[in-house]
């Protein structure tokens, strides 16, 4: 019986020191000090593409909004924000990438661009501004609106948001 107890008490144990190793590491990826950094705020991102599509600027504040609350503890806040998100869409363009024999597109890509200005008013040294882009595939014969244009939208936005928290949050 006793030579169960032991074995007990050393799972027990090794369990334990398992946890205390894990408590600084975070499945995100985020390097965040929570004891002072609390907030976050996104500044809405205003259009200033050559074309512009109605909801674009809408949605990426949305998603970068969204992919925050959803990999960090951050609250979202509208002002003061311990880390601050703001910037413009600088591109949103359609270009043939294959032609067809009659000189038509076989398929078109879908570029965004977004210019995003980041500030830590915790850590300072960690501000940039950067350019990230994406882009979308999609058949020739095809127009890109409704649902084809939110695809679109949600595929460009994934990546772009997940680049932009990678930069700012990750460290990578």
């Amino acid at each position: 019986m006793q030579k169960g107890k032991f074995f007990y008490s050393l799972f027990i144990l090794f369990t334990v020191a398992l946890m205390a190793g894990c408590g600084a590491y975070s499945f995100t990826g985020a390097d965040i000090d929570y004891t002072t950094t609390k907030s976050f705020q996104v500044n809405n991102f205003a259009n200033n593409a050559p074309i512009v599509e109605p909801k674009v600027a809408r949605n990426f504040s949305l998603e970068l909004q969204d992919i925050l609350l959803n990999q960090t503890n951050l609250d979202l806040v509208n002002a003061n924000g311990d880390l601050v998100y703001e910037g413009e869409i600088v591109q949103y363009y359609v270009s043939p990438i294959t032609a067809t024999s009659q000189n038509t597109a076989a398929q078109n890509r879908l570029t965004i661009a977004v210019n995003v200005r980041f500030s830590n008013t915790k850590a300072p040294q960690k501000d940039f501004e950067q350019r990230f882009s994406f882009y979308y595939d999609y058949g020739g014969s095809s127009q890109l609106i409704g649902s084809q244009l939110d695809s679109a939208l949600e595929v460009i936005f994934e990546r772009i948001t997940q680049d932009i928290f990678n930069k700012s949050l990750a460290n990578w």
